[in-house]
């Protein structure tokens, strides 16, 4: 059996700006103020709430390794952080990458190796336009 892998699309939006310091966020929302500087995308396919029961599971353990990879044309970004016991994937609207250790129902992963701020200038100003279709994947690896 591989590991548990689920991909979707998100889109860009000329107000992305990736300037967040601590975390990095899909939203499932089809609009974005300037002041979501933790935006990365927007109309995401899927949220937190409407993954798989299994995958919730898996991301309730410390020892899950959670990949976020995001594809735009020939530049790619990863993302690697972890579970937590503490995690529920509530949110039909958010799912946010977080650098620290803090949980709540819009939490994907904590302890992340990167934020929105963190994210290729260029990969950013390539998400700046609504015809942009960022590819993402999600991977689930039990360490």
């Amino acid at each position: 059996m591989g590991m548990p892998r689920v991909s979707f699309r998100a889109y860009g939006h000329e107000n992305i700006v990736g300037k967040h310091k601590t975390t990095l966020e899909l939203t499932s929302e089809g609009y974005l103020t300037p002041r979501g500087t933790c935006i990365i995308g927007i109309n995401s396919e899927i949220t937190l709430k409407n993954l798989d029961s299994s995958l919730k599971i898996l991301a309730q353990s410390a020892d899950t390794q959670i990949r976020l990879r995001l594809v735009l044309d020939s530049i790619e970004e990863e993302i690697t952080g972890y579970g937590s016991p503490r995690l529920t994937y509530e949110s039909n609207t958010s799912m946010v990458v977080r650098t620290s250790s803090y949980e709540c129902g819009r939490t994907l992963m904590v302890q992340a190796d990167k934020a929105a701020s963190d994210l290729d200038r260029e990969f950013i100003r390539s998400i700046q336009t609504r015809e942009a279709i960022i590819q993402c994947e999600l991977d689930f690896v039990t360490l």
